[in-house]
């Protein structure tokens, strides 16, 4: 099964999949960055936004918000969820857009989607032509470096009759740019279950590579991943929450 398959056939699911997720809270975690290193614009895209949840907080915060994804029936849902909101079937590692922006986000990893460094590159190139002057591109992030590969988050849930299991992991070989989210669904209905697995290839760097990338185009700020309050990057750690100030 190809990558974008799994999310194509379960697109139903995807909230489920995501139901521990604190989209509020990483949300408003997102806008106090941008209240501080920001330009005071109000005009938002998020990249891979999927069913749109981080959209539709951000509405809610005040913004014109929109999204693009490469996934049609995920835009449906989102469109849905945020119908004052625009979407559009894009790639994030080339996409445009019709006005420069204030603010663009990319959560929950998504930035690793591209399709290695060349792709990165050229993603890192699209939102600082898309973005206004000051304006701020904020993405979480891994550190190839420091994934473990038996590490797995694990959780459950049900819809109606049917109970779920969701699984998900990072695995790096230790060499060259590409690393894989690996995902198991599980699905219990009357006793029986059915299981999908599937493996989606992403970019892989250390944040030594992404910070060079990042540099020509951008004033970078790198934070510890906690949501919850905003503490700077202890240089130690293998998860980080990016802030970038287009130069």
């Amino acid at each position: 099964m190809s990558a974008n398959a799994l999310y194509t056939d379960l697109s139903g699911y995807y909230d489920l999949m995501c139901v521990d997720i604190d989209y509020q809270a990483q949300s408003n975690c997102v806008r106090r960055l941008h209240q501080i290193f920001g330009n005071e614009g109000k005009t938002h895209l998020d990249l891979a936004c999927g069913t749109g949840p981080h959209v539709r907080h951000f509405i809610d915060f005040g913004y014109q918000s929109g999204g693009l994804d490469l996934n049609k029936p995920m835009l449906d849902i989102a469109e849905a969820r945020c119908p004052e909101a625009k979407f559009s079937v894009q790639n994030m590692s080339n996409f445009e857009v019709t006005e420069p922006l204030d603010l663009i986000t990319c959560f929950l990893y998504s930035i690793h989607y591209n399709d290695g460094l060349e792709k990165l590159k050229e993603c890192i190139e699209s939102v600082h032509r898309a973005l206004k002057p000051e304006g701020i591109f904020c993405f979480n992030v891994v550190d190839k470096d420091k994934i473990s590969n038996d590490l797995f988050v694990r959780h459950t849930t049900n819809q109606d009759k049917d109970d779920f299991t969701f699984r998900s992991g990072w695995y790096y070989s230790g060499q060259g740019d590409k690393q894989a989210l690996k995902l198991s669904i599980e699905k219990t209905t009357a006793g029986e279950t059915q299981v999908w697995n599937d493996e989606h290839p992403m970019v892989a760097f250390s944040f030594k590579e992404l910070i060079e990338i990042l540099k020509p185009y951008f004033e970078v700020n790198i934070f510890e991943h906690d949501y919850d309050k905003l503490i700077p990057w202890d240089t130690q750690s293998g998860n980080a929450l990016i802030t970038c100030v287009k130069i």
